[in-house]
């Protein structure tokens, strides 16, 4: 059982988190070209996979936790993101595997839509 006040999201490719297992420390392109690793709150992630994931089945839902990240020295800032008139976690250096609670599957149903996990329906 996870502790939902502490759990953050990363909608992730999949060749990235298999690199993380070989690494240690999941990173993503947006890291080295925006600075930090773009991560959602629970609600957030069915909006932010049905906008910019549409369709996509290689992809996984890490959840992260937050206090671990914290242990870790990984610095998390939400930041307003006006085209989405909301705040969002963004991760501020690669995450550490201690901080990934599970890896899930997540992928689009026939429409090219996505549902959250059965695993977190409970939690959202």
């Amino acid at each position: 059982m996870t502790n939902k006040e502490t759990m953050i999201y990363r909608i992730a490719d999949r060749t990235d988190w298999q690199q993380a297992q070989h690494t240690g420390f999941f990173a993503s392109a947006d890291l080295a070209a925006e600075g930090f690793i773009h991560a959602s709150e629970l609600y957030q992630v069915l909006a932010t996979a049905n906008r910019y994931y549409a369709g996509r089945p290689d992809i996984v839902l890490l959840e992260l936790d937050e206090a671990e990240l914290w242990v870790a020295a990984v610095p998390v800032q939400r930041e307003y993101a006006a085209a989405r008139d909301d705040y969002f976690p963004h991760i501020m250096a690669p995450v550490p595997l201690a901080a990934v609670v599970r890896a899930l599957p997540f992928c689009p149903d026939q429409e090219g839509r996505y549902a959250l996990p059965p695993d977190l329906e409970d939690l959202a």
